[in-house]
């Protein structure tokens, strides 16, 4: 398993742990001191015998490269944050489904829709959900509604009592008070 880092923070640590086995310290020690196991300690010193600094260089990340690039990146956040309707759509409502149309028709490049959230979340952006409202909703009643008459029809908090003590009933706090 590919341990957490850049490659460039993991060449560094190889760099660092032939330096340490170069001052004379154990295969164990060193392997301590860099947070690795030390057979992968004694690989690199192997690797380094075998084809010196070279051989401790950052290698690519391994897996299938990005369909975007950098570049193609920054240019879709500036086409998504234009507004969908500056891209031929009848709203400013992004859906999947119109991003992938997007990318495809100025990239050339085809994502699924279900995969593209993926894409999305490395640029920073996230789901969101329009708020549902009616088109002929009218706030200033709204308000008005909310002011005057839901107090009215609003039932009040009630406290509990225990069973037998009416809520009329003045219980006294103290019994020597009386």
């Amino acid at each position: 398993m590919r341990p957490c880092g850049s490659p460039k923070t993991l060449e560094k640590r190889r760099r660092k742990a032939l330096g340490l086995l170069k001052e004379g310290l154990s295969l164990s020690r060193v392997a301590t001191i860099v947070g690795a196991s030390v057979p992968s300690v004694w690989r690199w010193k192997q690797a380094y015998d075998r084809g010196g600094v070279k051989a401790l260089a950052a290698k690519a990340v391994p897996g299938r490269p990005r369909k975007l690039d950098l570049k193609e990146c920054r240019r879709l956040v500036k086409i998504l944050v234009s507004g969908a309707v500056a891209s031929g759509f009848p709203n400013e409502v992004w859906t999947l489904r119109r991003i992938t149309q997007v990318i495809e028709k100025e990239f050339g490049v085809e994502y699924h829709p279900s995969h593209l959230w993926r894409v999305l979340q490395r640029l920073g952006w996230s789901c969101q959900v329009p708020e549902r409202r009616a088109i002929q909703r009218d706030e200033e009643a709204i308000e008005l509604w909310k002011k005057h008459r839901w107090p009215a029809i609003k039932k009040t908090a009630r406290t509990w009592c225990p069973l037998g003590v009416s809520r009329r009933k003045r219980v006294p706090s103290h019994p020597d008070k009386e």
